[in-house]
């Protein structure tokens, strides 16, 4: 993967006038009876149509990580046949949240990059430098930083103060500086429910690629979204209002029309 993840990504949403990233977070309890007792077969099914049903406007799939761990080493081998269909759509990303010292850092990138195939991966930057690092050490991919959270949790430490500015500002500018000597690129991970926060690291790094969760279920609003991320590269993730727009045999159905609406409202070509 020669050619840098931003311009992948350009490429994927002109074709798609998107810039939708489907989050899948198959939770079990919550599939549709009908795909039977088995959890993994269930799971397999759910995921495989999701994917087909929204493959026409999805730009990513957002893999969460934890719903296929919880399913023990069947769903870590599920996870590992289902990132190849996934791509034969869009990009995809690992949303498994990585942030360890810097040689066990080395070997997760080596399981994300390498062993499953992501384009891109998010992480978690307390550690510091040497967490993150490992993760730019590929040409073509992502970096996802963990920097403004919507998580109500994310206030207790994001909106420190560190001489003079918010330390998800700080995250901000040294996740982009550790870039500079590496091949891969660094992206933000930017929540839907701090507009102002999302303006303000959008003009100061108006390169690097946003992960925007907290549309759909969550009450992020589109259009608002849209505004205060222009000017860059973005994605804007939903999961539980297209996984989970309908429960019953015409869940694919309903999520290809959810996906479908929430792309049209996303349209990054029809931005005011």
């Amino acid at each position: 993967m020669n050619t840098p993840f931003t311009k992948r990504l350009a490429t994927v949403q002109r074709e798609k006038k998107s810039c939708l990233c489907v989050g899948l977070d198959p939770d079990v309890d919550r599939l549709p009876p009908h795909l039977g007792s088995s959890a993994i077969d269930a799971v397999r099914r759910f995921t495989a149509d999701i994917i087909e049903a929204t493959s026409d406007v999805a730009a990513a799939y957002k893999f969460n990580f934890a719903f296929f761990e919880a399913l023990g080493s069947d769903g870590m081998h599920l996870l590992r046949e289902l990132v190849p269909i996934a791509r034969q759509y869009a990009l995809t990303i690992a949303d498994a949240k990585r942030g360890d010292i810097g040689n066990s850092a080395s070997f997760y990138a080596r399981s994300v990059f390498d062993h499953l195939g992501f384009d891109a991966v998010t992480v978690a930057p307390y550690m510091g430098r040497d967490a993150v690092e490992p993760f730019l050490s590929r040409s073509g991919t992502c970096a996802f930083v963990l920097v403004r959270t919507s998580n109500p949790g994310g206030n207790d430490l994001q909106l420190l103060d560190v001489g003079g500015t918010p330390l998800y500002e700080r995250v901000a500018r040294l996740s982009s500086s550790w870039a500079e000597t590496q091949p891969g690129e660094p992206g933000f991970v930017v929540g839907a429910s701090d507009l102002e926060a999302m303006a303000r690291l959008r003009a100061l790094h108006p390169d690097v690629p946003f992960l925007i969760p907290g549309v759909g279920a969550q009450g992020g609003n589109a259009r608002q979204v849209m505004a205060a991320a222009a000017g860059g590269p973005l994605l804007v993730n939903s999961s539980r209002s297209i996984l989970y727009a309908s429960t019953n045999k015409g869940f694919a159905e309903a999520a290809g029309r959810a996906a479908r609406e929430l792309a049209a409202e996303l349209n990054p070509y029809a931005i005011e």
